[in-house]
């Protein structure tokens, strides 16, 4: 799996991803100073050991040059970040089905119909249920379908490549 950012400063993008998540996953940044305006379709969630192990996370994170978003997510367990370049991503609460994934616990693509990605992907459905899919490229993290209604998005500033296909 490799996910590709679109970044205005490649290198410090690529700074900040290797401080907080090492070499989970293949992580690529290219240039592109085109604005951020929209949310991203496809984001990280990085997965947590202890509620302690969640808080020094996000204040990684912080220290980096995340910062705190909002998108909507109302009262949740997991924290909503975004990186120097305002992509978002997530420090989730523990969760056992995340503790064998490394750092980075899901790659979670927006789609109109998650059940149909999944199943596109190549991989067995593993679990899956109302707005939701997910895949288990073992190893490394979960792949994540998350049902949206949004419209297509303008950009493509994040993008996944999995098996020889984007």
């Amino acid at each position: 799996m490799e996910i590709t950012f679109d970044a205005a400063d490649p290198q410090a993008l690529a700074g900040f991803w290797s401080e907080l998540v090492g070499d989970g996953v293949e992580l690529t940044f290219v240039l592109n100073d085109a604005p951020k305006i929209e949310k991203n379709p496809i984001h990280l969630d990085l997965a947590s050991s202890s509620a302690q192990d969640q808080a020094a996370i996000v204040e990684l994170a912080l220290k980096l040059g995340a910062q705190h978003v909002d998108i909507g997510q109302g009262d949740v367990p997991w924290v909503v970040l975004c990186d120097p370049e305002g992509n978002e991503f997530c420090v989730l609460e523990p969760r056992p089905e995340y503790m064998d994934t490394g750092d980075v616990a899901a790659i979670v693509i927006d789609v109109p119909d998650p059940l149909a990605a999944a199943r596109a992907s190549g991989h067995p459905v593993v679990r899956s249920g109302d707005g939701w899919a997910s895949v288990r490229p073992e190893p490394g993290p979960w792949l994540e379908f998350l049902r949206t209604e949004d419209a297509p998005p303008l950009t493509e500033r994040v993008r996944a490549t999995w098996a020889g296909r984007p």
